[in-house]
């Protein structure tokens, strides 16, 4: 901590969801100590991400490809156990196996730009200082709610996915289900068994796709996101360019007709919604299941959104500042490519930390000359960049170095 009360770091990681935990992993493996060179900041109250606030009816056996951490597998859940519990479990088990030491809860506020290069991270906890960010806040925390006619109106509930508490408690009423995505259909599935009726509302009609889903899918998905991303776009998350996979349950949904969509509604009325054709359907409750969005304003001091609304990105780095890294944005906001993400900003970080170390022992080499002997020993001590610096040599990245082999993002 320095005069001014604020805490020195070389990186803050912002987020302790799959991506902060993999860049945490990373930092670690490079030689980086928590709580001395880097600190993981996270804002909810207990381990596991934004699994911990999914709801009990989704169990670990219908999570589709949750990929394990970097280090670390997750294995023997019981597939009938609720998400939440079992990811969270593991997400405890793998902080305290790796000594992460996240500190929660804390609410970031802001990052702005501070002296001598350096990042000041606003929080309700106090200030870090950092050299460089990891931010891996998700989407969780910015549900996107549409506006449409009327809504105000309505005197049924309307929640978000973000809310959604599960099929039981919709038991006997009519619902409106919006939103074309994964979620969308998960819950009219699940609805189908204790509502008394159900429509589906989307404004697109929903791609369903046959067929398996194979590593060149996987690739061209992400790559049409990342194109986005390049062109400085908000992302569309990797499951809007896929589609819908048709699995046994939603073949047997479709013959039942639980998921036949009709288009967007015109306006919401006090007891349904209305079409411009003429037709409506009464309800009891609208279910938004209309996505979220990046949850990045705290970082709207640096000033790093294109015209286009969204981040221009090089992998996981910002273009208008080097300093930071986006992980589980964009191509990278699935699990396994959250893990690579993580990987591959660490990567970028070590060769930006080493080139600043060489920096500022050229300077300190320059001052020495100019100074004559005095001072010679000003390289000694922790800054100094040697044999036994993770940080030493051109990209710190060697024979001994764990990143030497990391793969590019979405490669």
């Amino acid at each position: 901590m320095n005069e001014s009360g604020v805490r020195d770091v070389d990186v803050v990681v912002i987020g302790a969801g799959q991506a902060g935990l993999s860049g945490a992993y990373h930092l670690r493996r490079a030689g980086l100590v928590p709580e001395r060179d880097f600190v993981v900041l996270d804002h909810a109250p207990a381990p596991g991400g934004a699994w911990q606030f999914r709801w009990p009816s989704l169990t670990y056996g219908r999570v589709h490809g949750m990929h394990a951490l970097p280090g670390m597998e997750l294995v023997g859940a019981d597939p009938d156990r609720p998400s939440s519990e079992v990811i969270g479990d593991y997400f405890t088990a793998y902080e305290e196996r790796f000594g992460l030491g996240v500190r929660r809860p804390v609410d970031v506020t802001a990052v702005r730009a501070g002296e001598g290069g350096r990042l000041l991270v606003e929080t309700d906890q106090g200030i870090w200082s950092a050299r460089a960010l990891i931010n891996a806040t998700g989407t969780w925390d910015r549900p996107f709610w549409p506006r449409y006619p009327g809504q105000e109106t309505f005197r049924g509930r309307q929640l978000h996915t973000a809310q959604y508490p599960g099929p039981e408690e919709f038991a006997g009423q009519r619902v409106i289900v919006v939103g074309a995505g994964a979620s969308g259909s998960q819950h009219l599935m699940e609805l189908a068994d204790h509502a008394a009726a159900t429509t589906w509302v989307t404004r697109r009609p929903p791609v369903f796709v046959e067929g398996p889903w194979d590593e060149n899918t996987g690739r061209a998905a992400v790559a049409r996101v990342e194109e986005r991303v390049r062109r400085g776009l908000p992302p569309q998350s990797v499951v809007s360019v896929t589609g819908l996979p048709v699995t046994d349950a939603v073949r047997r949904a479709r013959e039942r007709g639980v998921l036949d969509p009709w288009p967007m509604f015109e306006r919401i009325t006090p007891t349904g919604a209305v079409w411009a054709d003429g037709r409506s359907v009464a309800a009891d409750v609208i279910l938004w299941a209309t996505g979220f969005r990046a949850a990045i304003e705290h970082l709207a001091p640096l000033r790093l959104r294109e015209p286009g609304g969204g981040v221009r990105m090089s992998g996981t780095r910002a273009l208008r500042d080097e300093r930071v890294h986006l992980v589980g944005y964009g191509p990278s906001a699935s699990t396994i490519g959250a893990n690579r993400a993580g990987r591959a900003a660490v990567r970028e970080i070590l060769a930006l930390l080493g080139r600043e170390e060489r920096d500022a022992r050229q300077e300190r080499g320059a001052e020495t000359v100019r100074g004559g002997t005095e001072g010679a020993g000003s390289l000694d001590g922790p800054a100094a960049v040697g044999a036994d610096n993770p940080l030493d040599g051109p990209a710190a990245v060697g024979a001994d170095n764990p990143l030497a082999d990391a793969a590019p993002v979405a490669a």
